[in-house]
């Protein structure tokens, strides 16, 4: 069977190249597409979708905002199996500074301009704050397309939806951008940062062992 997998935002897959799957399935990763100037979420979310082929069952994986992504995804063609990592399972779920973002909509007014090369750079050393005991973070995160940062979070704090019970969800009880305080998640990394995907990855890797079995 296969399983599709979105990593997260401004993350390529290099944050998820050391997790194993078991081996009688086929792993396709689906990259991130640039958003149309006017398109929205829904639209957006339909190209995603087109990458995957629902003729025959398959599973779903997403990484932080790609948890997010295979959740929406889910909703038009219908996974076996989602799992999510480093995400949330509802807007419920919401850190207190994505709330903030939902409730000022602070991130639709942002200029465009503020997530350029120079902005990105520092945005990716804040990202270091969330894995301090990872000197090569800034490897992971490599779209950088400024118009695709905007866009991802305002989605993010955009996002409403409600549970979805099937839905499996690994979190690490250290991360910051989705604290484990508002979740209850099926799987708990114990000492793990957002990153925990990469550096973690042997026991997210038995998880996914005994998920996808």
């Amino acid at each position: 069977m296969k399983i599709y997998v979105v990593s997260g935002l401004g993350a390529d897959f290099k944050v998820l190249e050391k997790l194993q799957f078991p081996e009688q399935h086929e792993v396709i990763f689906i990259d991130w597409l640039i958003p149309g100037q006017n398109e929205t979420f829904t639209q957006y979310v339909e190209r995603m979708a087109e990458k995957i082929d629902d003729s025959e069952p398959f599973y779903l994986l997403g990484y932080s905002f790609g948890g997010i992504m295979v959740q929406e995804i889910h909703k038009l063609k219908p996974a076996q199996k989602v799992v999510i990592l480093g995400s949330i399972k509802s807007h419920k779920e919401k850190s207190k500074l994505i709330r903030v973002g939902e409730i000022t909509r602070i991130p639709k007014y942002l200029p465009v301009s503020l997530f350029n090369d120079k902005t990105t750079n520092v945005y990716s050393v804040v990202r270091k704050l969330f894995d301090p005991k990872n000197p090569r973070v800034l490897q992971y995160f490599r779209v950088r397309d400024p118009y695709y940062l905007k866009w991802s979070i305002e989605k993010i704090s955009e996002w409403k939806c409600e549970e979805t019970p099937d839905v499996i969800q690994i979190l690490g009880d250290r991360d910051i951008v989705f604290p484990i305080k508002n979740s209850k998640p099926d799987y708990i990394i114990k000492g793990g940062t957002h990153l925990f995907p990469a550096t973690k990855y042997k026991e997210v890797s038995k998880i996914l062992g005994e998920v996808f079995s």
